[in-house]
């Protein structure tokens, strides 16, 4: 995607020099910058502290940190040592786990490969990336409305995004969508990055509180909602960002398809369902402060819930496949009860 006419990868690895880079997510949209990542260590803690951010683009960063083990460490001691570091960023996005042991399994026949499987994954996230937009494209009608939740676009990915995806590829295809961005607290990536994504590629485009998606339900005004997805088990339940669960009750009370976009890598098959799914638990902090920029564009904190008070912030939740009309795949669109095909 670009920004300001200029192509960019949303991480991306620079092996002869055994560092990373990749766009800070957290100074979006107020600020872009781009950070580089001088050892495995710097990477996972930026998967940990949310500078890279969404499924496929933290399992390419995770890929690209056991690579960089790889290519500074020496015994397979130290780089189990260091595969455990990375995997104890996340829990929840199955991404980070699948792109350490692919990496970590090449690494054992040699350096080389580690590198090599770390690129691989990035490539096969933008690929499978553009084509969850082709595939989805084919459900979008001229002038759809559609709701999306979090931010599962281009940012999230290493390209092209996953529930963004069709809405890109509909656009360059003269249909024109309209899309209401759920503003996703407590981190705000709708309203942050979703958003940002959405001005700078030209899609028309409204911010809307999380809990004005039923009143706009209600009245006729959306017509998909399309969601990304950190976690898919074998029965079809979806892990993804908290809210996301609300989203789809509501939307099948008022017959409105609920699709979930995502490459196959975050599909977990060796987890049965949601209800085996770690969710991840946030601090509290994300929730009683609210981040912005200040009179003097400044950027600052400020808390905005009462003081004393304390909070509880679980960063996802599950939709269990009932509620999901199909899921948008590189490989076409497959509903949930077709899922034990693919197994």
């Amino acid at each position: 995607m670009k920004i300001n006419n200029t192509p960019y990868r949303t991480v991306w690895f620079d092996a002869g020099n055994n560092v990373v880079s990749m766009i800070d997510q957290v100074k979006l949209p107020f600020e872009f910058a781009v950070v580089e990542l001088k050892d495995y260590k710097a990477t996972a803690e930026a998967i940990r502290n949310m500078t890279v951010r969404g499924a496929g683009a933290i399992g390419a960063t995770a890929g690209f940190a056991m690579a960089q083990a790889f290519q500074s460490l020496k015994g397979t001691k130290e780089l189990q040592l260091a595969k455990d570091f990375i995997e104890a960023t996340r829990p929840t996005a199955v991404n980070l786990f699948y792109a350490t042991n692919k990496v970590f399994e090449a690494g054992m026949a040699g350096v080389e490969q580690a590198v090599v499987m770390a690129q691989q994954i990035a490539d096969e996230d933008a690929e499978g990336c553009r084509m969850i937009g082709v595939n989805g494209n084919k459900l979008v009608a001229a002038n759809s409305r559609i709701l999306t939740h979090c931010n599962a676009g281009w940012l999230a990915f290493v390209d092209y995004g996953s529930a963004l995806s069709p809405i890109y590829a509909a656009k360059a295809s003269g249909k024109e969508p309209f899309v209401y961005v759920d503003e996703t607290r407590p981190r705000g990536q709708g309203a942050r990055l979703t958003a940002f994504e959405l001005f700078h590629n030209e899609v028309e485009h409204r911010i809307i509180a999380d809990n004005a998606a039923a009143f706009y339900m209600s009245k006729g005004e959306i017509d998909m909602v399309i969601t990304g997805a950190d976690r898919i088990t074998a029965n079809g339940d979806v892990a993804n960002k908290i809210g996301t669960l609300e989203k789809a009750i509501v939307a099948k009370e008022f017959g409105i398809p609920f699709y979930v976009a995502a490459p196959f890598s975050t599909f977990d098959f060796a987890t049965a369902s949601g209800d085996m799914i770690t969710i991840e638990e946030r601090h509290e902090d994300e929730l009683l402060y609210h981040e912005g920029l200040d009179a003097n564009k400044q950027l600052t904190s400020i808390r905005m819930a009462s003081p004393g008070s304390k909070g509880l912030n679980p960063a996802f939740d599950v939709t269990p496949a009932q509620y999901i009309t199909a899921f948008i795949t590189e490989k076409g669109i497959i509903k949930p009860e077709e899922l034990a095909t693919y197994q």
